[in-house]
């Protein structure tokens, strides 16, 4: 699974909630192939090389285009948090299932 972790500049937030993503994902057994973060400039040109983008709440309207193609967009309101990263991804429909090992 390719996953894109974008947030306003790409540096402190995206990075914090890359390393939550990568947890999450190993704890739920969902390989991860490739993972990028990025500012929300860059991830809106980039984001249809992915399978999914982790965004903060408050951007995920900008992946609308994206996730219209069938892109998993997943808003985190609490970025820090491995836990609700989690909760995000197995609230997903067909998440776990089309990428679990």
């Amino acid at each position: 699974m390719n996953i894109l972790v974008a947030c306003a500049n790409g540096s402190g937030t995206s990075l914090m909630m890359m390393k939550n993503v990568e947890k999450s994902m190993k704890k739920l057994g969902i390989p991860v192939t490739k993972i990028n973060h990025t500012s929300i400039a860059e991830g809106k040109s980039t984001a249809a090389q992915y399978d999914a983008v982790f965004t903060p709440l408050n951007f995920v309207d900008m992946f609308k285009d994206v996730a219209a193609k069938g892109i998993k967009v997943v808003g985190v309101k609490n970025v820090m948090s491995e836990k609700e990263i989690t909760q995000r991804i197995t609230d997903e429909t067909d998440f776990e299932e089309k990428y679990k090992k």
